[in-house]
């Protein structure tokens, strides 16, 4: 089956030849991988095995798409939002609207003559000679709670949810405005299979607003971007770290139709009770445990918790994932263990890896 075939019918809980995958590495890990494969750090999902590919269209090329080589160096994006790298990953250091008044930040102007460059990093997923083979998704991200504190900084949304209610529900339906936006372009434009959405609302033990504010500003905001990937005909996918699990029959009731990261260790995201509760609604993609099994176990510890996770979902609705990066100190073992798991021998990989390789040179 071609990557577009396998994922479609996991998603129609079809069946597959293997389970679809999709994994995100730590950049040190791309970086070895890249070493151990002979490939450019681009190229390193295609040759793993990844399912799906899809780009950024919103605030998130800033952070992770833009490399600076030492900490301390950075850059402000089209939004005014000044990044730096500290560690391994750029974090936002200076917001645009942090000491606005409401008057000021109601008259933000978002980058909206920067559309034509973010629906330009789709082009080299579109224009691949395998595009046919291809699932292709579009990531609308940050959308609307998350992108708006990077614009006022964190503590500073906080207290707008709590004190001005009003003047942060308009602040919030602007963001989602923009992604709405881009939504609709993209849908519009593009031959997508389905359009990524996400807003990290949550932490490790909870919400980091209550459920009540949640539903009453970001929800109504969220839906609106939902309905355009749903009026498009394609499913919708959602991406919340943490422990989101007050809202999910939120989500399902806007639309959602892919969950994702599921980190299990969070309260209320063990995977064998969303299941149980979602399963007929919702598909999933995560659950892979990255601070424990995988850099600290051992190869069959990895394959039996892979395989705990194909045998929950084996009627399908499943996309195989890490709840987070796959982190640097993950021994190359356990990295193939789980691929082997999902059905991806070593070989296959390393022959994928000597194909592009020859493609670039042939090029």
């Amino acid at each position: 089956m071609t990557s577009r075939e396998r994922v479609r019918a996991a998603l129609e809980r079809r069946p597959a030849d293997r389970v679809p995958v999709f994994m995100w590495f730590h950049p040190r890990t791309t970086a070895r991988l890249t070493r151990l494969l002979d490939i450019p750090a681009g190229l390193v999902g295609e040759a793993m095995g990844n399912d799906v590919r899809q780009a950024w269209v919103n605030n998130n090329p800033a952070m992770e798409g833009v490399l600076h080589e030492r900490d301390g160096e950075w850059h402000r994006d089209w939004w005014g939002i000044k990044w730096e790298r500290q560690g391994d990953f750029n974090q936002p250091v200076e917001f645009p609207l942090a000491s606005c008044g409401q008057e000021e930040a109601l008259a933000y102007p978002f980058p909206y003559e920067r559309l034509e460059d973010l629906l330009g990093n789709m082009q080299p997923l579109l224009s691949a000679p395998d595009r046919a083979e291809r699932f292709v998704g579009c990531d609308v991200s940050p959308c609307v709670f998350e992108m708006y504190w990077r614009l006022r900084g964190l503590e500073q949304a906080l207290v707008d949810i709590a004190a001005r209610p009003a003047f942060a529900a308009g602040m919030l339906e602007r963001c989602a405005e923009f992604a709405r936006r881009l939504s609709e372009e993209a849908c519009r434009r593009f031959r997508l299979d389905w359009l990524w959405t996400g807003d990290d609302v949550a932490g490790q033990q909870g919400l980091i607003l209550s459920p009540a504010a949640w539903r009453e500003l970001v929800k109504p905001a969220l839906a609106g971007i939902f309905a355009v990937g749903r009026s498009a005909g394609l499913p919708v996918a959602y991406h919340c770290c943490g422990a989101l699990a007050p809202i999910i029959p939120d989500l399902v009731e806007i639309g959602l139709d892919v969950l994702n990261p599921i980190q299990a260790g969070c309260p209320g995201m063990d995977p064998r009770e969303l299941k149980l509760q979602f399963g007929s609604r919702l598909s999933f993609m995560g659950g892979l445990d990255t601070q424990q099994v995988l850099p600290f176990g051992d190869q069959a510890a990895v394959r039996r918790h892979a395989a705990g996770l194909l045998e929950l979902f084996s009627g399908g609705g499943y996309i195989l994932a890490a709840s987070h990066t796959i982190p640097p100190e993950t021994p190359e073992a356990n990295i193939f263990a789980l691929y082997a798991e999902a059905g991806i021998s070593r070989e296959e990989i390393f022959d994928r890896a000597a194909g592009l390789r020859a493609g670039l040179n042939a090029g």
